[in-house]
Parts: C-alpha cells; structure tokens; sequence
C-alpha cells in the first residue's frame, strides 16, 4: 500500500556507474533494537556520512570514514548471515542516492527492508515494499528545521515515525506535532504504522515520560534501545 503521495515500485529506480558503490561503515548482525521490529535477529547495514548533528547522536563515528564496497559484496556479506531481515541505516543513507538502489536490490533478492532516516530527506523513491523508520526531530535535536514535513504524505502503513524525546518540552513539540498533523488518526485508520517515542539516553527520567505518554491517550509506544541495555551504551557493531 503507497502513502498519499505515493512511493516508487521496485525497479523504478535510476542507476548509473556511479550507484554501484556505497561507503560502508559497517555490517552487522545484532538484535533489531528499535521500533516495532524490535527484539528480532537483523542485519544491519551502516552507510558512512550525514549533514546532521543532532545534539544527542550516537552514531558519530559513522559521520567519516568507511569502506568503499560494490551492491554485489554488501549483498554477499548479507548473505553470511540466516536473518530475512535487513535494516540500511547510517550516518543518514538517504544522503546516498545509492541507498535507493540498495533497497531495491535486497527487495529484489527476497529480504525484509528497514531503512532508518532522519527525515531531512525525500523517501519518495524509496521503493514500495520498504518499511521506513523516520524521524520528526524535536527541538531539543538542534536540528528540527530540517524536518521534511512533504516526507509524511509519502509514508504508510507499512511505516513508522520516530520522536527522540530529550526533556518536558521535546515531548509538548511530540504531542502537538501528532495531534496538528493527525498522526494519531492515521495510526488509529491503519494508514500509518505506528508512532515512536524513544528517551535520549540518560537525559530524560524515564518515569515522567511514561506519565506524559499516558497522560496524553495517544497511541504511541514507549520504546527504548535495547541493544544498549543488552550491551551498552558506547558499543558498536551491535
């Protein structure tokens, strides 16, 4: 099913010479620790680099560096491990327009595929079949103009969207936000996945933004990063 504005089919993408590459800051098989697929064996393919510096980021060194590497060994290093699951992340993929071909290609070859965005980018060629996990970022990020508020006519049922909650004052912006642009009819209707609310990591008493949730009636799900309670906060590659 295609959101309002409505999302490319697989194959509708445009290649060239230069989207057969991506830089690569790691591959990796771990526990999906976010979102409502949270808690199931995944393959996690980091792309290098993103034009954001949210105040509160954890994947920084994901920002330089890297690996230049072909779709063909992302694909075989994909394929090293037994999950149907696969989530391109970053840094910010859809800064890469290599990441659409990517999507495709793991579509193509019969995986289920997350692609996590901060949302200062169109998803609108993002194949439909892809199940995008998106930001809307609150105040508290340093980076909320970068919102691309058109991204949300082109999100659906198969999607969700994510608020990273630093304080009192991200989740009032959260809370509007849901009601003004009815997100929360949308998910109540079934035209959108579900609604994210996720505590920086100790920034925020978890208690008081559990009563805030509650508080509200709206049907968001508390989520925390369960691959930093399982191995830490400052672990990579997990």
């Amino acid at each position: 099913m295609s959101g309002a504005g409505g999302r490319a089919s697989v194959g509708d993408a445009s290649t060239s010479l230069e989207d057969g590459f991506l830089r690569i800051t790691e591959i990796f098989h771990s526990i999906q620790g976010e979102s409502t697929w949270a808690g199931l064996p995944c393959t996690f393919v980091r792309l290098t680099g993103c034009p954001l510096r949210c105040v509160w980021c954890d994947t920084e060194y994901a920002f330089t560096g890297g690996k230049r590497m072909s779709f063909d060994a992302i694909l075989d290093r994909v394929a090293s491990w037994p999950t149907g699951l696969v989530e391109i992340t970053g840094g910010e993929p859809l800064a890469h327009k290599g990441a659409t071909r990517l999507a495709e290609r793991l579509l193509e070859a019969g995986y289920t595929v997350l692609v996590e965005t901060s949302g200062a980018f169109d998803v609108s060629p993002l194949p439909d079949g892809v199940h995008v996990i998106m930001d809307l970022k609150c105040p508290g990020s340093g980076e909320s103009h970068r919102n691309r508020w058109e991204n949300l006519d082109h999100l659906d049922r198969g999607d969700e969207v994510k608020f990273v909650v630093a304080d009192e004052a991200d989740w009032a912006w959260a809370e509007e936000t849901i009601r003004e642009r009815g997100l929360d009819r949308r998910v109540r209707e079934g035209t959108l996945g579900a609604l994210l609310v996720s505590p920086v990591w100790d920034e925020i008493d978890l208690e008081a933004l559990a009563d805030w949730i509650l508080s509200s009636g709206l049907p968001v799900r508390f989520q925390m990063q369960l691959h930093k309670l399982v191995w830490g906060a400052d672990t990579q590659g997990v």
